[in-house]
């Protein structure tokens, strides 16, 4: 561990414009994320990598996040830990934060409080792991002042994000550390790396100061008529022509428990496209990124919701879910779940299908329904039989977000008709194929008064199944997967 004192700020006060209709009652760092808010995941790297001193700066509709870390992020104020979320205050002049680099010099007195020798300055819209420890320890090693972490990108990318050009003829003596010769926001090309000629160097909004280099740059910042108050375009390029401004290279960083295949994720999920692609990024047997780290825990607010559940329909429909993840209090009764991420409290209904979609909390999906390819808001309740991202042309005639690939997306609370006659044989149509991996269970399940001999009451319980209410002395019914993972069975 570093023996130098480190503050972290992070800064969740963005708008997320391209992230609308999630935005519309939250700030983007708010947004929730398969179980999580997008906030999580910096100050979970942070807490990780040992800082415990941690602002969260934050303007825009703040309330969902300042509730979220008031009832999530609670430190030993014994030990002097915090995480504290700030609004804007004007202290320093009458105006709101002018952009990221404002942020933090109108939040000055957090840094003069905390006196400390170094500044972790973080975003709040990614998703990643990240040992901010192993990038502190770089920047002090290298000697600079102000350092970037950086992600390898295709080169075609090079105008999506800012592009870092290092200087990697000077021997800095620490790996992936370079001087930063150059710092481009979205230009429309830019060099190939010496290495790895198809990819280029994106800035990932995070950063390393020490704190009086940090102060002075903000301070002449304030002053200047031409600037737009900005971290990356206007802090950094301070620091890059003063030859002071390194680079930390994030495939340097080493988290333990990551497997090959999530090594160095980043994804910047600032538009609904990326966001939903970052959840399907999750649910494959072998995810692009891992969830179940427990060496490099993601921590959220613990939830009071019972275990999720599958269960047969009103017609022995099979509940059930396919390469998906469901939250504590999901309730399947009946209805199919595929390439799904299911946040809590979500029920879907007798014969629903809900199919390649991201589904939030306490969600309702009426019996019969259909879902596809949609990201779903908090509170909405859908009506039996009624559809959305089967037809594009009906979900924008009833006010639903469509982007141009396709993914409809709900608002909190959006109101969903019900289903006219047509929209009812709509959903009946896409309703009708099941995968195949599903008709396989239901052609070889068990008729519901069978007995099943030779399964003893240990058997059916290490199966995962309880004796039903109304069974009688040494018999029970039992619902769900054995062991040996063979089919559910169905037992009086």
């Amino acid at each position: 561990m570093s023996v130098k004192k480190v503050l972290a700020i992070v800064l969740a006060g963005g708008e997320g414009k391209r992230l609308m209709p999630l935005t519309t009652d939250r700030a983007k760092p708010a947004v929730p994320f398969a179980g999580f808010r997008l906030v999580d995941f910096a100050l979970s790297n942070l807490v990780n990598s040992g800082y415990l001193k941690i602002v969260v700066l934050t303007q825009y509709k703040s309330h969902s996040m300042d509730q979220h870390i008031s009832q999530t992020w609670r430190m030993s104020t014994q030990l002097g830990n915090y995480v504290a979320s700030v609004p804007a205050q004007q202290r320093r002049g009458k105006s709101w934060f002018l952009g990221s680099a404002n942020a933090i010099y109108q939040s000055m007195n957090l840094i003069v409080d905390a006196a400390p020798d170094i500044v972790v300055v973080v975003g709040a819209d990614h998703v990643y792991r990240m040992d901010f420890e192993q990038m502190v320890q770089s920047h002090i090693k290298s000697g600079a002042r102000a350092t970037v972490a950086a992600v390898r990108q295709p080169l075609n990318m090079a105008d999506q994000f800012g592009v870092i050009e290092v200087d990697t003829a000077t021997d800095t003596g620490v790996t992936g550390a370079h001087k930063i010769s150059a710092f481009v926001e979205k230009p429309a090309s830019t060099p190939g790396l010496p290495e790895a000629p198809d990819q280029f160097l994106a800035s990932m909004g995070n950063y390393v100061f020490d704190t009086d280099a940090l102060v002075e740059a903000l301070e002449e910042d304030a002053i200047k008529s031409d600037t737009k108050n900005d971290m990356g375009g206007d802090i950094i390029p301070h620091f890059v022509d003063r030859g002071e401004a390194y680079v930390y290279d994030f495939t340097t960083n080493d988290i333990p428990d990551a497997t090959d295949r999530d090594r160095n994720y980043w994804r910047d999920v600032g538009t609904i496209d990326s966001y939903y692609d970052a959840h399907m990024d999750l649910i494959s047997p072998l995810p692009v990124f891992n969830l179940y780290n427990r060496s490099w825990p993601i921590y959220t607010r613990n939830t009071t919701s019972p275990p999720a559940k599958f269960v047969h329909g009103q017609n022995n429909e099979v509940g059930t879910a396919l390469d998906s993840i469901v939250a504590p209090g999901v309730v399947v009764s009946g209805g199919v779940v595929e390439s799904s991420v299911l946040s809590k409290d979500v029920f879907v209904g007798a014969g629903a299908r809900v199919i390649d979609s991201v589904v939030m909390d306490g969600v309702v999906v009426g019996a019969g329904a259909v879902v596809r390819r949609a990201i779903i808001d908090k509170a909405v309740r859908i009506p039996a039989g009624a559809t959305i991202g089967v037809d594009p042309k009906l979900d924008l005639a009833r006010g639903f977000a469509v982007t141009e690939s396709g993914l409809t997306v709900l608002r909190k609370g959006q109101v969903v008709p019900a289903p006219d006659e047509r929209e009812l044989a709509l959903g009946k149509a896409a309703a009708a194929g099941l995968p195949a991996a599903l008709q396989q269970a239901i052609a070889g399940h068990r008729d519901p008064n069978e007995k099943l001999d030779g399964q003893g009451e240990g058997q059916r319980m290490a199966n995962g199944s309880a004796p039903r209410a109304d069974a009688g002395a040494g018999a029970g019914a039992a619902r769900g997967s054995a062991a040996n993972g063979e089919r559910a069975k169905i037992v009086e």
